[in-house]
C-alpha cells in the first residue's frame, strides 16, 4: 500500500523522554550554578543535591528507554 509508514511509536516515546531528560538536567544545573553564584560558600551543600538531581533525571530517561523496548 502506498503512503503507509511502518515502525513503532515506542521510539517516538523514547525520543520525548530523552528530550525531557535533557531539559531536566539543564534545569538542575542552571539552579546549581545560580545558587553557587549567589552564595559561593554553599557549594559543598548544593553540589551533592545537584548530582542527585542529575541521577534521578537520567534514571527517568533510562526508564523511558526500557519501556520503549519492553512495551
Amino acid at each position: 500500500m502506498e503512503g503507509t509508514i511502518n515502525g513503532s511509536l515506542n521510539l517516538i516515546g523514547y525520543g520525548l523522554s530523552a528530550i525531557g531528560g535533557g531539559i531536566g538536567v539543564g534545569l538542575v544545573f542552571a539552579a546549581y550554578i545560580n545558587g553557587v553564584a549567589r552564595q559561593p560558600e554553599a557549594q559543598r551543600v548544593l553540589q551533592p543535591i545537584a548530582f542527585l538531581g542529575l541521577a534521578l533525571t537520567e534514571a527517568l530517561a533510562i526508564l523511558g528507554l526500557v519501556f520503549a523496548f519492553v512495551l
